[in-house]
């Protein structure tokens, strides 16, 4: 009979994208867009070659079915390989990758709607599954095994909510897939940490960059330490909203440990959990909850700090912390100041505009609040550089303030003088822009943009011969940094400025594969090309250079980079003629 609850064996298969709340949080709208893309260019069309229907769609994530479990993994193969080459020319941190989990079983339909345990067990399977893999059920497994040509890794037995038996697994990973972060990372001499995002459990999408925020301050706080080695931020961050397998995050990131937890908000009130995993056995070393009120906020944070640290090693357990600064007692500042992180994180124009403003509100709440003035001297600085404003010169001026104010009132906080040794960078002030940044990591040694910072000053001022090693440093404290891109380019630069056009070459391709948008990179990557005479590159990086910036020029370069080291411009407008580059 129509709507009668029926059952029948039937190949289901769940996909959804990975890390989807971060990419929309980069760009909704193209992330959406590129989506229906996919689906309509991409998935439809395969699954009407392998007789499969769509059963169900929420935001995300897919449910498809297919009467043959064969045909399921020939279209969910045939998927992430499509996938592969779509995002072959997209920025690293931008690409959509499904993650697709395949499962046989006896289910019960409603309508098109597939239900039962069935269906939980092919959504379990896609939770655990890689970007860009496929991870089948054993009875799955046992249908495709005999019949396609395939390599299958044993993933072992793995418990389902609500599934009184363990459900073995079988995984599929494409050699196309592979990334720099697919190799593990040797583990530090020091005990090393990455604090991941806590889950914001407050039922209000809206109060998602208080718990970014508090994560933020447990990963500045712990960077204090000085014996021990912490991810940055932005790194740790890449995993948000994702299912974490914590031995491959350990191996990616090169840690011993993992901080996870979760963030409630109610009122006045905040509960906070968090627990320490070793990540080389999956142990839970140490747990706690924390029901506090929010006006202790700050005294919450030192708590986890001293906490986390008392138990990452016993032997350290009473080393000198020297975590006092200066905090700002006003809860609303404190608010706009994350809002604007949370802006900030996105690099864009866009992005930079809307930071500014939640920056300016916070410094208006609480002028004695360090933070938002250091934020500011560097949005500032990031604007300049960027040419994201008609008035760079008066930009920078305006940076400078804040940057000078936010070492003021606070000089033990590596960020403020961070944020005055960029502005003094831009400004050529040499003399404060190096001491503010050495000072920086001084202060805190796992601080990935301040060595990235003090790279970039030392090519700025004439010492590329000197700035490569900081670059590779921020390249290993933050492997999936939203800046990797940057990373890459200047160490590539430093490359370039000392004549050694071949070794800059990849590190200016792995900048684009990173972030493809910046015009920055083909500036430079054309000057390279120009100089090792390739003239089929160089007019290609051109081309995207043009693309991107249409009024890009000899002239525009000049005054852009006007207090670069002179030599140093010099042989990069060099190499941009012999590229081809315009002259006005």
């Amino acid at each position: 009979m129509a709507g009668e609850t029926q059952r029948r064996l039937t190949t289901i298969v769940a996909a959804d994208i990975a890390g989807f709340s971060r990419l929309v949080g980069f760009d909704e709208e193209a992330t959406l867009s590129a989506q229906r893309a996919h689906r309509s260019e991409l998935i439809e069309p395969l699954l009407a070659e392998h007789h499969g229907r769509i059963a169900n769609t929420a935001g995300d994530s897919f449910l498809f079915e297919f009467p043959s479990a064969v045909e399921a993994v020939r279209c969910s193969m045939a998927v992430q390989d499509g996938m592969a080459e779509r995002n072959q020319n997209i920025a690293a941190e931008r690409r959509i990758e499904y993650r697709i989990g395949v499962n046989v079983d006896d289910v019960m339909t409603d309508g098109d709607d597939l239900l039962g345990d069935g269906v939980n067990i092919a959504a379990r399977l896609e939770s655990i599954c890689q970007p860009g893999s496929i991870v089948l059920s054993d009875d799955a497994f046992r249908q495709v095994r005999d019949r396609l040509e395939i390599a299958w890794e044993d993933g072992g037995e793995h418990e389902v909510k609500n599934i009184a038996r363990p459900v073995k697994v079988w995984r599929w990973s494409p050699a196309s897939s592979a990334t720099v972060a697919d190799t593990p990372l040797a583990l530090p001499d020091k005990p090393s940490i990455a604090v991941l995002p806590f889950d914001n459990m407050s039922g209000d999408p809206e109060q998602e960059y208080f718990s970014d925020g508090l994560t933020e301050d447990i990963i500045t706080g712990l960077s204090r330490l000085r014996w021990l080695f912490v991810i940055a931020r932005n790194s740790s961050f890449a995993y948000k909203g994702e299912a974490i397998d914590v031995k491959r995050v350990g191996q990616e990131l090169g840690v011993r440990y993992l901080l996870e937890g979760s963030v409630r908000k109610s009122g006045r009130r905040i509960r906070v959990t968090a627990q320490l995993i070793e990540t080389a056995s999956g142990n839970h070393i140490w747990a706690e909850r924390y029901d506090r009120d929010l006006e202790d906020i700050f005294d919450l944070q030192d708590e986890l700090t001293g906490a986390i640290s008392a138990n990452v090693d016993a032997e350290l357990a009473d080393s000198e912390r020297q975590l006092s600064r200066q905090k700002s007692t006003n809860l609303d500042a404190w608010d706009y100041f994350q809002r604007g992180n949370w802006h900030l994180y996105k690099y864009s124009k866009d992005g930079m505009a809307e930071a500014r403003q939640h920056f300016e509100t916070a410094v208006a709440r609480a002028p004695e609040f360090a933070s938002p003035h250091a934020a500011l001297a560097y949005v500032s600085a990031g604007e300049a550089l960027f040419g994201y404003v008609a008035d760079p010169a008066a930009v920078l001026e305006e940076g400078l303030r804040h940057g000078e104010q936010a070492v003021a009132l606070d000089s033990r906080d590596a960020y403020s003088h961070y944020g005055l040794g960029r502005i003094c960078t831009l400004l050529g002030d040499q003399g404060r822009a190096i001491p503010a940044l050495e000072r920086a990591i001084d202060i805190n040694p796992s601080f990935a943009q301040a060595h990235y910072g003090l790279g970039f000053a030392h090519l700025w001022f004439g010492r590329a011969e000197t700035a490569s090693d900081f670059f590779t440093t921020a390249i290993r404290l933050s492997p999936n940094d939203p800046q990797l891109w940057t990373f890459f380019h200047l160490r590539g630069l430093a490359s370039f400025l000392l004549g050694d056009f071949t070794a800059a070459e990849p590190d200016f391709i792995s900048a684009t594969q990173a972030k493809g948008d910046e015009g920055i990179i083909y500036t430079v990557m054309a000057a390279n090309y120009g100089m090792m005479n390739k003239a089929d590159e160089a007019r290609t990086a051109l081309d995207e250079l043009r693309r991107l910036s249409p009024d890009a020029s000899i002239t525009r370069v000049r005054t852009r980079y006007s207090t670069l080291h002179a030599p140093y411009l010099e042989i990069t407008i060099s190499g941009l003629r012999k590229a081809g580059l315009r002259e006005e």
